[in-house]
């Protein structure tokens, strides 16, 4: 059996699905009560825990031979709460924990960066008998949402600028990634990068999509205004976006050609899957 975290978002749905595919056992943790159509027609066990609750963790572990803890996007409680269940992991004696981090944590200009920087850090002194950590870079899948509007307008909306570059990974191969790390031996106290295989600014990521579209699409640059907000998640959205404004977001794919054993999905690649020409108007 293997825990899976945040079971409900894009990156725990998409870890369960690739465990599923190579018919394993999985325990799809949520936060809330209700229907998971999307979980359980994957064949996994959907059960109800909050991160932030330790004592319910023995029972959630119970019989498990490894967890991937994804804690949920710009939340406040990653960093005190990701080595609260390290420790809960120890004490029930769990054989195997993968850890869902981010690419250079060490930035800590952008606090979520910083929490899981801590919470690495926590890990390296857990006294779990087996940890790894999967870095990943920004999603491909990030820019989905906003494709349709693409289509109709011929403008993709960049709020990092037109000069910065982010090495985007197909989600589905951090998926993939995160089922080696969980299953496989040889890989203890490992992190693992995963970025995709081209440094892409915004102006390639519209070339690519106008190519996609068989239409012209321009990438425009969304300046933030205002002052950075207080509000926890706001603020590390904007740092974020500050940041790969800046300096960009971009890393080698190597690591993670190794871990598929195979090349990582381009961005042309993603959007075949993603982007009907047809929807162009």
């Amino acid at each position: 059996m293997i825990v899976v975290t945040a079971a409900g978002g894009s990156t725990g749905t998409a870890v369960v699905r690739a465990l599923r595919e190579r018919d394993l056992p999985v325990r799809a943790v949520v936060a809330r009560r209700g229907r998971r159509p999307e979980l359980t027609a994957l064949g996994a066990e959907v059960v109800v825990a909050e991160l932030t609750a330790p004592m319910q963790w023995a029972r959630v572990l119970a019989g498990a031979e490894a967890m991937y803890l994804i804690w949920p996007n710009f939340d406040p409680d990653e960093a005190e709460g990701a080595p609260a269940l390290f420790a809960e992991a120890r004490r029930a004696r769990l054989p195997r924990l993968v850890y869902h981090s981010v690419l250079r944590p060490q930035l800590r200009g952008m606090p979520h960066h910083a929490a899981k920087d801590r919470a690495e850090e926590a890990l390296d002194t857990s006294g779990l008998p087996s940890w790894r950590v999967l870095q990943p870079c920004a999603y491909a899948d990030n820019l989905d949402a906003q494709l349709p509007e693409v289509a109709r307008t011929g403008v993709l909306r960049s709020l990092w600028g037109l000069r910065g570059a982010q090495s985007l990974v197909d989600l589905r191969d951090v998926a993939e990634a995160a089922a080696v790390l969980l299953t496989e031996d040889g890989l203890d106290g490992g992190t693992f990068e995963a970025a995709g295989p081209e440094a892409l600014t915004a102006p390639r990521l519209a070339e690519l999509i106008g190519a996609r579209l068989g239409r012209e699409v321009a990438a425009d640059d969304v300046i933030p205004g205002g002052e950075v907000p207080s509000a926890y998640a706001a603020r590390c959205a904007r740092s974020m976006f500050d940041h790969y404004r800046a300096h960009g977001f971009a890393g080698s794919p190597r690591v993670l050609t190794t871990l598929l054993g195979r090349p990582p999905r381009t961005y042309a690649e993603h959007l075949v899957d993603v982007l009907v020409p047809e929807v162009q108007t």
